[in-house]
């Protein structure tokens, strides 16, 4: 039910168009880009749903409650650990380890303020949990979803940062002054 009411607004009201193809792979890291609103949240469950499309994404484990968890859980999130020293990349990997299909939808920046570089975390669990990354870009000046190909690091984050970020040049989001500084 759910399905056709975000393929109603996404696709048909508000004129969302998506340009290439979803991954039908159980694990990866999927890059979203450039996160600049609070709406990219919900574009990114209306296209999961439309999709028809386990996407995952992470969240402070205090929210996965007995009242609120099936809701958190029901949206694909798993419940992260902030206790202690825990090293937030290693605690990824393991859900990675845990699970037959995960696919954590994760934003670069790290942020919807204005940054001027990507952060590396969503680089290090690709590689800790030996998955790919798919790109994905959210334009909102030419309501277009962009799958771009799968990418796969290497040992070269510096090259594989400038590889990465040109699939991205002239994407806006919808706050575009929210955006990177350094693309």
């Amino acid at each position: 039910m759910f399905r056709f009411f975000a393929n109603l607004i996404l696709i048909k009201i508000l004129k969302w168009k998506v340009v290439g193809s979803f991954p039908k792979i159980p694990k990866f890291v999927i890059a979203v880009f450039p996160h600049t609103s609070n709406y990219d949240f919900f574009v990114g469950i209306f296209i999961r749903s439309v999709l028809r499309e386990e996407i995952n994404y992470v969240g402070k484990k205090e929210l996965f409650n007995p009242l609120t968890s099936w809701f958190f859980k029901g949206l694909g999130g798993a419940p992260l650990s902030r206790e202690g020293n825990q090293n937030v990349v290693e605690s990824i990997v393991k859900i990675y380890n845990q699970r037959k299909t995960f696919r954590l939808a994760i934003a670069p920046e790290g942020t919807r303020k204005p940054v001027s570089e990507w952060k590396t975390g969503f680089y290090y669990i690709a590689k800790g949990a030996q998955v790919p990354i798919l790109l994905v870009g959210f334009d909102y000046s030419k309501r277009t979803i962009y799958f771009y190909p799968l990418f796969t690091p290497t040992d070269d984050i510096k090259k594989d940062y400038k590889t990465m970020k040109s699939y991205f040049v002239g994407i806006k989001g919808k706050n575009p002054e929210n955006g990177i500084l350094n693309l």
